[in-house]
């Protein structure tokens, strides 16, 4: 959606979107390799950033990486205000593509709002080798539902921050400071209308779930895991908050995808 302008400094702005810093480490990946490829997903509010330590685990390896900076996120919560979820899909969708035409095979792994996009995804696209959805937002209650749309009735346009649910002292991820309100109602009505097409995903999928997360349920796991037509792998973690990847199992969840990525596409 947005032109890049290249902008290298010594400072925290690296890279321009028309004219609107990206966070420092947020900048997406683009990264050609082998003949396999892995797409990697960042979750709603959040940036690449969160999803780093993955995308640079199977560069290393030597795959095809793709990793998105969605449209709206890792600069301004301005920018999402101007963005739904019809956007963040077809980012996902086109960097997809981007390796399902130059990869034999290809795996995705997202987190929270990247796991909903790795299952919509799935439901799409029945040649993806492997699944990887980690603490993924599948179900809205209807109390959410209602709560969201009370507050638009009352001119609320945002509401307090979802990011850096962790456990682990000191870290804390770029995610934006408030949730924007539309942004948030345009991907509760999308998982509402993915939630029904589960059933379709028969490609293998891993689950990957937080005990303790204070954003998304872990029932939301247990009811992807009770749908889906394809082979379910689970690992539940005991330690970490919602962002897994930037808290105390987040090694534990690089290894445990890289195995699964690795067996999927052997």
């Amino acid at each position: 959606m947005f032109g890049l302008q290249l902008g290298v400094t010594a400072g925290s702005v690296r890279i321009m979107s028309n004219a609107v810093p990206i966070i420092a480490g947020a900048e997406p990946v683009s990264h050609a390799g082998s003949s396999l490829g892995a797409l990697v997903l960042h979750g709603f509010t959040g940036n690449p950033g969160s999803m780093r330590i993955i995308a640079d685990a199977f560069v290393a390896e030597g795959w095809s990486v793709e990793m998105p900076r969605l449209p709206g996120h890792g600069t301004t919560i301005e920018d999402m205000m101007e963005t739904s979820f019809d956007d963040w899909s077809a980012e996902a969708e086109r960097a997809y593509q981007k390796l399902a035409d130059s990869c034999e095979r290809v795996v995705v792994i997202g987190l929270s709002m990247g796991g909903s996009l790795t299952l919509w995804l799935g439901t799409r696209h029945a040649e993806i080798a492997g699944l990887v959805a980690i603490n993924p937002a599948a179900v809205i209650g209807p109390d959410m539902a209602t709560m969201v749309q009370d507050m638009l009735a009352a001119g609320e346009k945002v509401m307090p921050g979802i990011g850096s649910d962790i456990a682990k002292e000191g870290v804390v991820e770029t995610a934006y400071a408030d949730t924007p309100l539309l942004q948030l109602k345009s991907l509760m009505e999308a998982s509402q209308r993915i939630e029904p097409q589960l059933p379709r995903i028969t490609s293998p999928l891993l689950l990957l779930t937080s005990e303790n997360d204070h954003v998304v349920p872990p029932t939301d796991s247990d009811h992807v895991a009770s749908v889906v037509s394809g082979p379910v792998e689970r690992e539940i973690y005991p330690l970490s908050y919602h962002v897994i990847t930037m808290d105390h199992e987040a090694e534990a969840v690089v290894a445990r995808t890289l195995e699964f990525a690795k067996a999927r596409t052997s």
